[in-house]
C-alpha cells in the first residue's frame, strides 16, 4: 500500500494503553490517542520502526565506535519509536515516542503525532 503525507502535524499527544508498557523508555504501539481535545482510538497497526539518530547535542557527546552501536540500538533517551495506525474512521497517522528527556526534572519521553497520510 502506498501512501502519501497530507498533514503534517508534528504535535504532542496524550495517549493510552489498555495494559501499561513493560519498559517505559521502549512502549509499544499505544490503544488510542488525544489530540487537540478528540479521541482516537487506534483499530490497526499498520507499521512500527525506530530511530535511534542522535540529535542535537547528542550528536557529539559520543565516541564514533560507540556511536555505530548506538544508531542500531539506542542509548539512554536517544531515539524514536514510530507507529503507523489506522484509527476508528479509517483515517491512517504516523505516531512516535521521542525517549529524549527535556530536562533534569522531566526525564520521560514524549508522544507526538507525526503526519497523516492517505
Amino acid at each position: 500500500m502506498e501512501l502519501k503525507s497530507i498533514h503534517f502535524i508534528d504535535e504532542p499527544i496524550e495517549i493510552g494503553f489498555k495494559e501499561s508498557p513493560v519498559m517505559e523508555k521502549k512502549p509499544g504501539c499505544p490503544n488510542l490517542f488525544i489530540w487537540n481535545g478528540q479521541f482516537y482510538t487506534i483499530t490497526e497497526m499498520l507499521e512500527e520502526w525506530s530511530d535511534f539518530t542522535r540529535r542535537g547535542k547528542y550528536a557529539r557527546n559520543m565516541a564514533p565506535g560507540h556511536a555505530v552501536t548506538a544508531s542500531r540500538r539506542g542509548s539512554w533517551g536517544v531515539g524514536r519509536f514510530f507507529f503507523r495506525v489506522r484509527v476508528e474512521d479509517g483515517r491512517i497517522f504516523d505516531l512516535y515516542y521521542d525517549r529524549a528527556p527535556k530536562d533534569a526534572d522531566d526525564r520521560k519521553g514524549h508522544w507526538f503525532l507525526y503526519r497523516e497520510l492517505e
